[in-house]
């Protein structure tokens, strides 16, 4: 059986990138699902792959929301087309456009063919992660649980906190006490 191992660059940043390994005879919609949980996407909007050449020039789309391939149609569909069916070059390329209000865009490109599949492993099958994917919706970053972890560990008490620092080191700051004595030793003068 053959597979297929693309790789899946994020438009805005080519060092954010997805190897992911698919049977031949799996769809593009397969192929579409596996980009999508890849890049931690949603999986809720329409995609389109388009064929594409080396100066990345969109060609024939394949459409998550068409589902016969008809003669003539503008778009075929990712259910019923077969990856390698339009797999006929040693580098063929792919551009990715998921959600079509967003634009989310990647470029696809074949990186290799095998003759074997790996024993135990379910295709498609994400290879290769790289780079932080883009966030979807809004901003990804630290999960709000882990920084309130970190707050509780170095937890400083509600005094230092009221103020944002402690007062060590700081001029004016020296207890009474301390002062009391060093007047006492230099009889009353500084």
């Amino acid at each position: 059986m053959t597979i297929l191992r693309f790789r899946i660059f994020w438009e805005d940043d080519d060092q954010t990138y997805r190897d992911i390994e698919i049977q031949g005879h799996q769809t593009f919609l397969d192929f579409h699902n596996a980009i999508v949980k890849a890049y931690e996407f949603d999986g809720k909007h329409p995609a389109s792959f388009y064929e594409s050449n080396d100066k990345w020039q969109y060609g024939r789309e394949l459409n998550s929301e068409v589902l016969v391939n008809k003669k003539d149609a503008p778009a075929l569909s990712m259910l019923k087309t077969p990856v390698s069916a339009l797999v006929s070059l040693p580098d063929q390329k792919f551009i990715y456009v998921y959600d079509p209000t967003k634009k989310w865009t990647f470029m696809v490109e074949l990186i290799g063919v095998s003759k074997e599949e790996t024993h135990k492993r379910v295709y498609p099958f994400l290879l290769r992660k790289e780079g932080i994917a883009p966030a979807q919706y809004g901003v990804k970053g630290v999960n709000p649980d882990k920084i309130m972890e970190i707050e509780e560990k170095y937890d400083l008490g509600a005094e230092e906190m009221a103020e944002g620092f402690g007062s060590e080191g700081e001029e004016g700051t020296e207890s009474t006490e301390s002062t009391e004595s060093m007047s006492e030793d230099t009889g009353g003068e500084f």
